[in-house]
């Protein structure tokens, strides 16, 4: 995964994912949506097949989107532990 900012201010951050593709930007951005201080979370890929995901995220400005972003990538990381763990205990 590369990450390149494209733009970055006070509750307005816009970055660029490279090597990522839907899946992981829907996860993402679902998560972010459960924030109550995220006010806008979406991405776009300009084509599907060279595309990279733009990922764009705006807060009120009572937390900065870098750090809504960590947070929401941190929530992700314990879900799919989760998953790991009862997918291993599940698949003897």
């Amino acid at each position: 995964m590369e990450l390149k900012i494209i733009e970055d201010k006070k509750n307005r951050i816009v970055l660029e994912i490279g090597g990522e593709d839907n899946t992981f930007c829907n996860m993402i951005k679902k998560e972010l949506w459960n924030d109550d201080h995220v006010k806008v979370a979406a991405y776009n890929i300009s084509h599907p097949m060279v595309g990279k995901p733009r990922m764009i995220v705006e807060t009120d400005g009572d937390e900065e989107p870098r750090k809504a972003l960590t947070e929401a990538a941190k929530r992700v990381g314990k879900e799919l532990e989760k998953f790991k763990g009862e997918f291993s205990k599940n698949i003897k």
